[in-house]
């Protein structure tokens, strides 16, 4: 073995030992949930540790409500659908976009390629399915910063942009009290900064330890943690310093306040979490699809037995599930974990096995 992950090994060996105590840690970041997995990082872990996948997946929090109102959108003769590639085949209540077979929705690269569409198709409006954390909001405040300084008039976006820390505080003080520190993601970090988890860890006295994704950064922040955790401290830690500053991107946070403020949007498994959602402010709504378009936008329950809303949570396992690897698979997914790359339940299928 590697002579530096066995220091590390050994660093999390001695201090699991002096906690004395089996501890739980959030992995609040999709691509740490795959990366843990693809390099095999929980087999080098001693026991005492358990690591739990939480709300990090885009496509996977975004509610089921969202989904149908993007279904119903784009079932309408005057709007063409523009979406990353793992929303279309998101079950909705009754289908997904994939399934429709609908000319109108198309899989974009880029919110460029989503403004692109509505230069290209002036006769339809154009909606670009927003989902994602501060990591892809700045994104796309940039395009709706174009389409104002281009009189782009049918351009539109179903908005479903989330907040990290509000869900991180709704787990505390509610949906799973019992996570005991968070490797915090890289991702979004780079957007919002390391001192934004500062409250995390000051409010609810737990660690929060910014990584990247290489395995050795990874074991070292678990091991950061599990330092903390000894220590009986809890402050704001960072592994990842090349990529994240303790103020963050200080651009892209000015386009964010531009153009959304934050409400008390849905969230697939923690319901609507204060603050936890981006819209468009008022000044902007002629680009909201839901105004623009005059729609009511759904409410809707999550699929019958589909542990997706636990599992995000932290609460329960993927094989849990009692749909996992059964009815439910990469190729014929019942809730969104199991559909996106990003997804706990995809994640433990495709390296784990059913």
């Amino acid at each position: 073995m590697n002579s530096s992950i066995e220091l590390l090994r050994n660093r999390l060996t001695n201090a699991v030992e002096k906690i004395g105590r089996p501890i739980q840690i959030m992995e609040v970041c999709g691509t740490h949930t795959v990366a843990l997995f693809r390099h095999g990082i929980r087999s080098l872990l001693p026991e005492g540790i358990r690591l739990l996948s939480g709300p990090g997946c885009p496509v996977c929090v975004t509610d089921q409500g969202t989904i149908d109102t993007l279904l119903e959108l784009a079932q309408r003769s005057d709007t063409l659908i523009t979406t990353y590639g793992d929303m279309i085949r998101v079950p909705g209540s009754r289908t997904s976009l994939e399934k429709l077979h609908r000319p109108n929705v198309r899989i974009v690269l880029s919110t460029d390629d989503a403004l692109d569409a509505a230069r290209k198709n002036p006769d339809k409006t154009v909606v670009f399915a927003a989902v994602g954390f501060e990591t892809t909001a700045p994104a796309t405040a940039v395009v709706l910063q174009q389409a104002l300084a281009e009189g782009i008039r049918n351009f539109t976006i179903l908005c479903a942009h989330k907040l990290v820390i509000p869900a991180m505080k709704a787990l505390l003080e509610g949906r799973n009290d019992k996570i005991d520190a968070f490797l915090c993601p890289g991702h979004v970090s780079v957007i919002i900064g390391s001192d934004a988890y500062r409250p995390i860890a000051e409010t609810y006295h737990r660690p929060c330890v910014v990584a990247g994704f290489e395995p050795m950064q990874i074991l070292e922040g678990i091991a950061r943690i599990c330092e903390q955790i000894r220590s009986g401290r809890a402050c704001v830690e960072s592994v990842y310093q090349a990529a994240v500053r303790p103020a963050g991107n200080e651009i892209a946070l000015k386009l964010l306040e531009e153009f959304f403020e934050p409400w008390d949007g849905p969230w697939r498994g923690l319901g609507r979490i204060p603050g936890g959602t981006l819209r468009l402010k008022k000044q902007y709504e002629q680009f909201d699809a839901v105004k623009r378009l005059d729609i009511t936008p759904l409410d809707s329950p999550e699929p019958a037995g589909c542990m997706c809303g636990r599992v995000l949570c932290g609460l329960v396992e993927p094989p849990s599930c009692p749909l996992f690897g059964k009815i439910c698979s990469p190729n014929h997914p019942i809730g969104p974990c199991m559909v996106s790359t990003e997804g706990a339940c995809s994640a433990w299928y495709k390296y784990r096995g059913r």
